[in-house]
């Protein structure tokens, strides 16, 4: 098959190309970063930006499935959250079907559940999205549904956070810590339940999306590991693999919280509210809708999710050592927090 993958030069998007490549699809990434990596010459790279839809129109003929990756993640501007995630998607959808697309798989996030009350969280659930980019994504669900009530097909993948190669952004944050021999400290004494999931797994579920019978593909899908314990035993697997004998530092949730909203309002710190609003508490979804209708079987845990990426990391410490950014393929800048990082 042909198949498009918006957002192809992002951390998902390079994973997918990967996966695809291996199974000998034609693939076309579409990202307005550019696309470095050394598969760049085995696949089209189309380098714009999908709130034109009149470049989208210009390579969709041909293709047979697309893949939605692309969005502005929660440390972009309200502006362009808004233009990308939920203008950028109704374009993908309208440019993908009038050219005679087959399917599009929407990648959308657990955050269109906010901060909920029980666990763990159905498909069926009540949508409450957590600032511009959980609001966000709850409406570009929405444009999905319309092209779904006209006969068209889109599956919705709500993935948990996820890591792996490639992996950066709020991770790396853990990771320097971890790798030059620090404590770390957690939000709330990490008793709590927060379910991750490895990007090949994820790849392994759009796959799903991309081959299953309309019938079945046609929906939305929970996508998280199976196998999770509590985040200070799954974050403690990286400090111990570090080798430094450094440990996981709890700390009560209420007055972290606080100090945290005030670094990001006087924007020193790069957590943003879903994550520290989010960190002390149970986080974790069904997956059985995806397990029974999909055939969805997650080949990682938590740990072992958390440890490859950090493996990952370690090797290429090189490749991105003065980078930053607010992409998941570069570290965040630790601001404030690189400096606390001394007192642990």
């Amino acid at each position: 098959m042909k198949i498009l993958i918006t957002g192809g030069a992002g951390f998902l998007g390079i994973n997918l190309t990967r996966h695809l490549l291996a199974l000998k699809h034609e693939v076309v990434s579409y990202d307005f970063a550019n696309f470095d990596y050394p598969e760049k010459d085995k696949i089209t790279v189309i380098t714009k930006d999908i709130r034109n839809k009149k470049d989208l129109d210009a390579v969709m003929n041909g293709v047979d499935v697309v893949v939605h990756c692309a969005a502005a993640l929660p440390l972009y501007p309200k502006k362009d959250i808004y233009t990308t995630d939920v203008n950028g998607t109704r374009n993908v959808l309208t440019s993908a079907f009038e050219h005679g697309v087959k399917r599009v798989i929407h990648i959308s996030s657990t955050a269109v559940y906010g901060i909920p009350d029980h666990h763990p969280l159905y498909e069926t659930d009540a949508l409450v999205g957590v600032g511009p980019y959980g609001e966000a994504k709850i409406l570009a669900e929405k444009e999905c549904e319309k092209f779904r009530a006209n006969g068209k097909c889109v599956s919705i993948i709500r993935p948990k956070s996820f890591v792996g190669p490639e992996r950066l952004g709020v991770f790396a944050l853990f990771y320097d810590w971890a790798h030059t021999g620090h404590n770390f400290p957690m939000i709330g004494m990490g008793n709590n339940k927060y379910q991750l999931l490895d990007v090949e797994d994820l790849c392994d579920a759009i796959y799903l999306c991309i081959t299953k019978e309309e019938a079945i593909a046609n929906d939305t899908f929970n996508i998280g590991a199976k196998e999770y314990t509590t985040m200070k035993e799954d974050y403690q697997a990286v400090l111990d693999e570090a080798g430094y004998g450094k440990k996981i530092i709890g700390f009560p949730a209420s007055p972290m919280i606080w100090v945290l909203r005030i670094l990001e309002a006087l924007h020193v710190s790069p957590l943003y509210k879903w994550v520290y609003e989010t960190a002390s508490v149970d986080s974790f979804v069904s997956i059985q809708k995806a397990e029974k209708q999909l055939g969805y079987a997650p080949k990682y845990s938590n740990k072992q999710a958390l440890l490859r990426n950090y493996a990952w990391y370690i090797d290429h410490l090189n490749d991105f050592k003065n980078a930053s950014g607010v992409s998941h393929r570069v570290p965040w800048k630790q601001g404030i927090l690189g400096i606390a990082k001394y007192l642990f």
